[in-house]
């Protein structure tokens, strides 16, 4: 069993991170111009810019992109951050530095058509993931189109580890995310580095340095009718939801991209105020209903501690 992490308020008064929001994620498919369609049709990425050895980047509009489809047998190749605390970078890089982690310089090949002020930094996590953090980039594309027709941003990981226990010491104490909840069991962690409940998220899956799945918002709860009917209208199954997790209480659907990563839409999360109230990490029970407060439906590749 994964030990839990103490339920005192995360992280140190120093290196919390309160303005730091998701980036982008690179991912190995072994189809690149297949999967690059299939995110045009069904969520509205169009290719920004063409990758040394075949792959493709995506984004919407102009500014930072979102995607990148790399070829390889399906894998999570990367993902990163977007750091806009003041001064989060550098005493970032100071306090990885004093953890012993090898901290190593963002190519700028991954600010592309954005703005970094400050040189980005790549680490490797306890599980062998290739973690890219850099400064405020340009997001014209977001928030700019028919939300029934494209997510409104790209918003959360979860990643699959053996040891969740770990992954959760990493985050928090060293890169400095904030605790949000976890299952009682230890086997599942929500972290927060804004005011979202959870930018990242770490479950026990049996297998360690790959995502459980990712994340795209929905501007609100009407959007989801629409989204399944054309999901549905498209070919694509829903894999599980619509329902509404416990742990950040956002609402949910989710399918499968053609490399089998599984993609959620979300929307309407809880949001945490940490500068005016201090909060203490909740503790779920591991049954269905916790991660699917409507009914406790597990989609086929789920598993929690219990059943009852």
């Amino acid at each position: 069993m994964d030990r839990l992490h103490p339920t005192s308020p995360a992280g140190r008064a120093d290196g919390v991170l309160s303005r730091t929001a998701t980036s982008h994620i690179g991912l190995r498919v072994p189809d690149v111009p297949a999967t690059a369609e299939f995110y045009g049709r069904i969520l509205g990425l169009h290719t920004h810019t063409e990758l040394p050895g075949g792959g493709l980047r995506l984004g919407w509009g102009v500014g930072h992109h979102v995607l990148d489809l790399l070829p390889g047998h399906r894998a999570l190749d990367h993902f990163a951050f977007e750091v806009r605390d003041r001064g989060g970078l550098p005493a970032l890089r100071d306090r990885l530095a004093a953890a012993g982690v090898q901290v190593g310089d963002l190519d700028p090949l991954y600010c592309d058509d954005a703005v970094c002020d400050e040189p980005g930094l790549v680490v490797t996590d306890p599980d062998g993931n290739t973690v890219q953090f850099h400064a405020a980039v340009r997001r014209p594309g977001e928030h700019s189109a028919d939300t029934g027709r494209r997510p409104v941003r790209y918003q959360h990981i979860t990643l699959a580890t053996t040891d969740v226990a770990p992954m959760v010491a990493f985050y928090v104490d060293t890169v400095g995310f904030r605790l949000s909840d976890q299952l009682q069991d230890g086997r599942f962690a929500w972290m927060r580095s804004d005011r979202d409940h959870h930018t990242l998220a770490v479950v026990a899956t049996g297998v360690a340095g790959d995502i459980d799945h990712y994340s795209y918002d929905l501007a609100e709860w009407e959007d989801f009718k629409s989204w399944c009917d054309r999901l549905t209208d498209d070919g694509v199954d829903v894999a599980w939801g619509p329902g509404r997790h416990g742990p950040g209480n956002n609402l949910f659907v989710f399918f499968d991209d053609p490399a089998g990563n599984h993609v959620e839409l979300s929307a309407e999360m809880e949001r945490f105020h940490d500068d005016r109230v201090a909060y203490v990490p909740r503790r779920w029970e591991p049954v269905p209903r916790s991660v699917n407060l409507w009914g406790g439906q597990l989609p086929s590749w789920r598993r929690t501690g219990r059943t009852d």
